[in-house]
């Protein structure tokens, strides 16, 4: 028996899943901006993020967090997320899943994105250590 199942993204949602697989890794893609205005705009009021210890943060932490980092520079070894897919949550919702690689280290990672009358936010991200 196979532990990794299949994934498929829809292909009715291959359009969604690419324009939503080009703002990740969330809040790190300096053509989205990088102000603290335009990380706000990324990230719904309710926005929630668990990070690979387990640990829960608020929206205004990792915005703070982000920006911090972003002032210092962003990192010289460029980040590489692929094997996206995208499953429709409900109307406007979804679940964008895919791997990122920071060097030796490999996570899986998933965030929940809404359509708004004229952009995406985050509602929630979470990152999980897989090697």
């Amino acid at each position: 028996m196979d532990e990794q199942p299949a994934r498929m993204t829809a292909p009715a949602l291959a359009a969604v899943r690419d324009e939503l697989a080009a703002r990740e890794p969330v809040f790190h893609h300096p053509r989205l901006g990088t102000s603290r205005e335009a990380l706000d705009r990324q990230a719904a009021a309710e926005f929630e993020e668990v990070g690979a210890s387990g640990r829960r943060y608020g929206r205004e932490f990792v915005l703070a967090t982000v920006h911090d980092r972003v002032a210092r520079g962003l990192p010289d070894d460029p980040w590489a997320a692929g094997d996206f897919h995208c499953v429709a949550l409900g109307p406007q919702t979804y679940l964008l899943t895919y791997d990122l690689r920071q060097g030796d280290r490999l996570t899986r990672r998933a965030t929940v994105w809404r359509r708004t009358a004229d952009d995406w936010e985050a509602v929630y991200h979470q990152g999980t250590v897989a090697g």
